[in-house]
C-alpha cells in the first residue's frame, strides 16, 4: 500500500481482498526442499524462494500467476503466464 497513489487505493484494496493467502508450514517446506534436491540432481537449479512459493500454491490447490513460468517447472503446479510489460 505504501507505493500506491491516492486514486489507486480502492482498486488496490479490491484486488488484495480477492487474493487467496497460502500458508507456509512444515509440509510446504518439505515439498520445496524435495523439489530443490530432485531438480538439482538433474542439473536444474531452482531458488528456495521460488520453491516455497510453488509449494504454497500447490498446498492450497491454486494456480500460480507469474511472468517467469520457466522458474516453476514442478509438474504438480498449475502455472499461469502473466506477460510482463516492458
Amino acid at each position: 500500500m505504501r507505493g500506491i497513489r491516492a486514486h489507486e487505493r480502492d482498486p488496490t484494496v479490491r484486488l488484495l481482498r480477492g487474493m487467496h493467502l497460502a500458508p507456509l508450514g512444515r509440509e510446504e517446506g518439505i515439498r520445496a526442499g524435495d523439489w530443490r534436491r530432485d531438480f538439482a540432481a538433474r542439473g536444474i537449479t531452482l531458488s528456495q524462494a521460488d520453491c516455497l512459493i510453488a509449494a504454497a500454491a500447490v498446498g492450497v490447490g491454486m494456480p500460480l500467476a507469474t511472468g517467469n513460468p520457466k522458474d516453476f517447472p514442478m509438474p504438480e503446479l498449475e502455472v499461469e503466464h502473466w506477460q510482463v510489460s516492458t
